[in-house]
């Protein structure tokens, strides 16, 4: 999956904005949108480009992260020893 639904759950509300509202800016169906946020389908790396766009928020906190770059996140947050 490209996207992490939650994330794009929470910066729609963050947003102020309605699925269906997101949707149409978008260009693509409220039942999709739906399913993006349910995590039943993939948003392809344009669709997600486009939700960025209309939530005002960069692709990369809507992207769905790797386990190998959030352990390396969470190693570079630690203080060295």
């Amino acid at each position: 999956m490209n996207h992490n639904p939650e994330a794009v759950t929470s910066a729609r509300i963050r947003a102020d904005l309605s699925k269906r509202a997101v949707a149409r800016e978008c260009g693509f169906s409220e039942q999709l949108m739906c399913d993006i946020e349910a995590g039943r389908r993939n948003a392809t790396p344009e669709k997600l480009r486009r939700i960025a766009v209309v939530l005002n928020c960069p692709v990369d906190a809507l992207e769905a992260k790797r386990p190998e770059e959030t352990a390396q996140q969470a190693e570079e947050r630690q203080p060295s020893s």
